[in-house]
């Protein structure tokens, strides 16, 4: 069996659907922390602030106290109105392809697996993502479980989760630096870089 990994933001689709989920869940919080935030999304912008971070501000001020419950409800609504008009066709046709190969998919991404997942159970494509912090009472804290996926990251939670070794073949799709590390679990001939901008 071949395995095939896909980041989401900018490969799949062609805009950040953390940012789309958070206008979709809290539009006026969101545009107020847009403003507030300003001065550090330059910094992180020219590198100077970390990504991770970044994200928590914008969790914090945006989803804290918020009931995981309501937000993976919420997910459902978002996956259905939302996803599909940021899809790019060459993507969704190159998921189709490996369907019908049988090989295994998984999209590996930064942003929340709350987000996501009910569009990937949909297109019965397995997700690795960034996981959200909850609290006792599980509300979200604002705050990640643990590292934000990209990066090393990802090729991190990608060997916890398969045996790459019992794969034939492995390939991988991404746009950015953060998914390079992940590129290169795959053979040369199978690494696809911005493969889906036509």
């Amino acid at each position: 069996m071949n395995l095939a990994l896909f980041d989401f933001d900018g490969t799949i689709s062609d805009r950040d659907s953390f940012l789309l989920f958070l206008k979709y869940a809290s539009p006026f919080p969101f545009y107020l922390s847009c403003t507030v935030l300003l001065p550090r999304i330059l910094l992180f912008l020219v590198k100077r602030y970390p990504n991770q971070k970044l994200k928590e501000d914008f969790l914090t001020r945006v989803l804290k106290g918020r009931a995981e419950a309501e937000l993976k409800k919420l997910s459902e609504h978002f996956c259905a109105d939302k996803i599909p008009a940021i899809i790019r066709p060459g993507a969704s046709m190159r998921i189709r392809w490996h369907q019908q190969q049988g090989d295994e998919i998984c999209i590996v991404t930064a942003t929340p697996r709350l987000m996501l997942e009910p569009w990937c159970l949909a297109h019965d494509l397995k997700i690795i993502g960034t996981e959200l912090a909850t609290d006792s009472a599980d509300r979200l804290t604002g705050m990640l479980a643990g590292d934000n996926c990209r990066g090393d990251e990802k090729v991190r939670r990608i060997r916890a989760a398969f045996p790459l070794a019992d794969y034939q073949t492995i390939y991988s799709y991404g746009d950015t630096s953060g998914d390079l590390p992940m590129l290169h679990l795959a053979q040369e001939a199978h690494r696809f870089y911005k493969p889906f901008r036509a």
